[in-house]
């Protein structure tokens, strides 16, 4: 095999990896029996502190959210767990219900006609809304704020580099950390072929004018949205909005170390047709029964070939399923409390940290979700590793993207903080000398 692609050695293979990053394997005695590997395995493993472990206000993107036992044994059943892309899709007839399930949790959600199943993340989600964007319009400008995850960024602009978009930024208001309508209105133009906005958006304020934004969006206008705060906001598709993406992780999925995550994307019925992904319906079979069956697949290599609109390969089915039962399980009702609770332990955070002295919080005044910008007088760096030494992980740094911020990070919280964990936090900050 090494010989077939051109390789002399074992070692060949890992030649992309840094030198200065790469070790010898685990040290792990030989002749040792399963049961002492998997004990010595595992107490190495306990090094790591994970949100179980230690208070966790980081966010910015994935959120630690309580999943009810329901859903772990829902989609932990082996028909969901071992289930891939059911390319003979009507066989699947149970995934395929559970699929259009939460299409229809999407939409409602969203506001939108049409929901696929889906994208890899929020990240590819954003990628391709914008190609979708162009294909719709012939136009190549994504105008975006600048103030989106880094990250996500990135992942827009590898996917402008084939068809030659331009991705054109636009700063936030210094005063409230929400879209520079003024910068907005002057960067879109004739060649804008789409408008991104993110509400609530990454220094958790929710966008207050979204129906100013659609006015000046002269074609599109993409919304990014945290499907759990769309249990208490107003539909996306209500203000204007043609197509909507965001990152589903908040519906059930646990963080898990970064992934996998699921990309939420809907859109309005005349856009179907331009939607990358598949889209489940419900139909009648010969005998007049209920069945679901694969309604349209754009993306589809096998199908489409060089006309899909995508080269997605899997539709992160698993997730999907998890999300349909988080928001079964909980319901209209449960959701919204989830949220509200979301909602009013930000606020209340925020007002807990702005009483230590050497803090501001939130940064930016107005509504925010379940994260918000915190500024320190003391270098974050020095905050953030004095929180670790006493047991907590504080919010994600923003200096190094967001210089004009000052020594600033932004916190999250959620349903899952106890009073504790609240406790503990606030004293390692006023600790910190």
């Amino acid at each position: 095999m090494l010989r077939a692609i051109g390789l002399k050695s074992m070692e060949d293979l890992f030649s992309d990896i840094p030198a200065g990053v790469r070790i010898k394997g685990l040290a792990i005695p030989k002749g040792l029996s399963e049961q002492d590997v998997v004990r010595h395995v595992t107490s190495i493993l306990r090094q790591n502190r994970s949100a179980e472990s230690m208070p966790t206000f980081l966010g910015a993107g994935l959120y630690d959210h309580f999943v009810p036992a329901a859903v772990r044994a829902i989609a932990s059943r082996a028909e969901f767990y071992t289930a891939y892309t059911p390319y003979q899709a009507e066989v699947s007839q149970g995934m395929l219900h559970a699929l259009w399930e939460y299409q229809s949790f999407v939409c409602e959600l969203a506001g939108m006609d049409a929901a696929n199943t889906s994208m890899y993340d929020g990240s590819t989600a954003l990628g391709e809304a914008a190609l979708m964007a162009h294909r719709i319009t012939g136009k190549k400008e994504i105008v975006i704020p600048r103030a989106i995850h880094w990250d996500r960024k990135a992942v827009l602009r590898s996917y402008a580099v084939g068809p030659g978009l331009v991705v054109r930024e636009v700063r936030h208001d210094p005063e409230n950390g929400t879209l520079d309508l003024e910068e907005l209105s002057e960067i879109v133009g004739p060649e804008t072929a789409a408008v991104y906005v993110e509400s609530p958006n990454f220094f958790g304020r929710f966008e207050e004018a979204m129906e100013e934004i659609r006015s000046l969006a002269p074609s599109l206008l993409i919304v990014g949205a945290n499907p759990l705060a769309l249990a208490v906001t107003k539909a996306p598709g209500d203000l204007g909005a043609d197509i909507v993406i965001g990152e589903g992780q908040p519906l059930g999925n646990a963080v898990n170390f970064g992934g996998p995550l699921i990309g939420v994307f809907a859109c309005r019925e005349e856009h179907l047709r331009k939607m990358p992904g598949r889209v489940i319906g419900l139909t009648r079979d010969a005998e007049g029964r209920r069945a679901f069956c694969m309604t349209l697949q754009t993306r589809e290599q096998h199908i489409r070939r060089e006309r899909a609109m995508s080269n997605i390969c899997t539709n992160e089915a698993l997730m999907a399923v998890v999300s349909a039962a988080f928001v079964a399980v909980l319901g209209a009702d449960g959701l919204r409390r989830v949220a509200i609770e979301n909602v009013r332990r930000a606020k209340r955070l925020a007002e807990r940290i702005d009483a230590l002295e050497a803090y501001e919080a939130p940064v930016f005044p107005g509504a925010h979700f379940n994260e918000f910008v915190v500024r320190s007088a003391t270098p974050y760096r020095k905050v953030h590793e004095a929180l670790l030494h006493a047991g907590v992980h504080g919010g994600l740094p923003l200096s190094a993207h967001f210089p004009e911020l000052g020594e600033a990070a932004l916190f999250a919280t959620t349903e899952v903080h106890m009073e504790a964990d609240y406790e503990r936090l606030l004293a390692a900050l006023e600790g910190v000398r």
